[in-house]
């Protein structure tokens, strides 16, 4: 645990709550690297049946840290990517062999919203919004979402949100496919939380099993994650994100 992220086991289900509500939840690398351990421990244990996450204060995460995240994007001139702690807690995502329940509320930005994909249930509060703004940073869309979001979305909602910017409302998010239930605003975790105990008591491997049929290999999300962050990486240093970033920063100056 850090005091970012809080990681508790109740009872088969382990909880992972992001919780910086002073900056949005917004991740860093330490809470990257917090969430993937999380994730990674209860692989080969029995007594863990399911995953749930979920934000603080409101709101489930605003995405990277920028400061954090143009440090992590590049190994300097070489134009490679790096292993960085967003991509391992991507693999961890994509390796994950639990059921994963999301709890949504308030805003879930970028990776807040990419993440959601590789979730098995997610549970928004009626006033929690979706956005991915990829584009508007000069940048390409990751979190193995340009492979899972068409498949989940369809081609032109998926082409909507990742590339034209599109913002979803919690029942726009529903109706595209990847949030599965709205409850009234604060109930999201509650509800989350039932859910899981759902999945908990039923026969854990045939689950298991059931899950890896439905879900693309995690070689497969793998190859993809990895060929978004090289080319995301690749943006940061184009002139269009240069611009773009420059002009994010003089906004919050204001």
């Amino acid at each position: 645990m850090t005091g970012h992220v809080t990681v508790t086991d109740r009872d088969a289900i382990r909880v992972v709550s992001m919780r910086r509500p002073e900056k949005k939840n917004a991740i860093t690398r330490e809470m990257y690297r917090t969430m993937s351990d999380a994730i990674g421990a209860v692989q080969n244990d029995p007594a863990i049946r399911c995953i749930l996450v979920t934000g603080d204060s409101g709101m489930f995460t605003a995405g990277n840290d920028l400061d954090d995240f143009l440090k992590d994007g590049t190994s300097g001139s070489s134009g490679e990517p790096r292993a960085s702690d967003a991509v391992t807690f991507l693999y961890a995502l994509a390796n994950n062999t639990k059921p994963l329940v999301a709890a949504v509320e308030g805003i879930a930005i970028g990776i807040g919203a990419t993440m959601l994909f590789h979730c098995d249930h997610v549970v928004a509060g009626r006033t929690a919004t979706f956005s991915t703004p990829f584009i508007h940073l000069g940048l390409v869309p990751e979190g193995g979402s340009s492979l899972l979001a068409p498949r989940t979305m369809g081609y032109q909602r998926a082409f909507a949100m990742l590339v034209m910017g599109h913002a979803l409302s919690a029942e726009e998010a529903r109706e595209a496919g990847f949030v599965t239930t709205v409850v009234a605003p604060g109930d999201a975790e509650a509800e989350a939380g039932k859910i899981a105990r759902g999945i908990c008591a039923l026969p854990a491997e045939a689950v298991a099993i059931s899950r890896q049929l439905l879900k693309p290999s995690p070689e497969e999300l793998t190859r993809r994650i990895d060929q978004e962050a090289h080319l995301f990486a690749e943006r940061l240093r184009s002139e269009e994100a240069i611009a773009a970033f420059q002009a994010f920063f003089a906004r919050k100056k204001e």
